[in-house]
């Protein structure tokens, strides 16, 4: 018997594990994921964001807790899922959104800031999914990851943003995500990633103020960039019952820009 849509899309009994889910998209996923039934586990570097945010989600009646670490050290990452698995028993959603960039032209971009921006933004995305897989979803055959992308890494390079980095960590993430999927599969596990365009973020603070949150909208055909719920169903079709033939997939979120111009 087919379950109603409604029950397709409740988490309820499931653990998500939120990189980088103090503020911006990460909480905006955590929301999401917590509103549907999820008991959610976020983490950052900012142990007062972590608190802020969980007493934030706990006053939406959402059941949180929260690890500080640094997800781009591999000791750390792994130390995040053990201690998610000790205080929840297991980990049923990954979100692999903790993220940075850096804005320097190509010529005179710091490899100090490459490796940064590539150790967060991609060598973690590995070490977490890794350390999720073997530790709850491989052995229960059972698992979704969901990888933040970025339209960024769909496309080269219109010279309005000079971030090599991230453009290159983001479309690594891409194709991680398309190539764990086809390993995974056998395993229950789907993989999947959202690629965001442009939303109000500290990360994108500095790019809006500079070229203008109108100018930037203009890009999209929607003729508007992304807000506080944009992100919430597309990210709730992965994590989801509603969700579980759909793997190696991306989903760019972005008002229509990728569709356009590319990237």
């Amino acid at each position: 018997m087919s379950s109603k849509v409604q029950d397709l899309f409740d988490l309820t009994g499931q653990v998500a594990l939120v990189t980088g889910g103090s503020r911006g998209l990460g909480l905006q996923i955590a929301e999401a994921l917590g509103e549907a039934g999820a008991t959610l586990m976020l983490s950052s570097r900012k142990a007062a964001d972590l608190e802020e945010a969980v007493a934030h989600l706990k006053a939406r009646g959402i059941a949180a807790q929260w690890i500080a670490a640094d997800a781009s050290d591999e000791a750390q990452a792994r130390g995040i899922v053990e201690q998610t698995i000790a205080r929840l028993g297991q980990i049923d959603i990954l979100v692999n959104n903790a993220g940075a960039t850096w804005g320097a032209p190509a010529e005179d971009h710091p490899v100090e800031a490459w490796d940064k921006v590539m150790d967060l933004n991609i060598r973690s995305l590995f070490v977490m999914s890794q350390e999720v897989a073997r530790r709850s979803m491989i052995p229960r055959k059972s698992g979704r990851i969901i990888n933040v992308a970025s339209i960024a890494g769909l496309g080269g390079n219109s010279g309005m943003m000079k971030t090599i980095a991230y453009n290159t960590s983001k479309g690594a993430a891409v194709n991680f995500t398309r190539a764990l999927a086809g390993e995974w599969g056998v395993h229950g596990i789907t993989v999947n990633a959202l690629a965001p365009g442009f939303f109000p973020s500290k990360m994108t603070k500095g790019l809006m103020a500079a070229i203008g949150e109108d100018k930037l909208a203009e890009h999209a055909p929607l003729k508007r960039i992304g807000d506080d719920e944009d992100l919430k169903g597309a990210a709730l079709l992965f994590a989801s019952r509603a969700g579980k033939h759909i793997t190696g997939q991306i989903l760019a979120v972005d008002g229509g820009v990728s569709a356009v111009h590319g990237s």
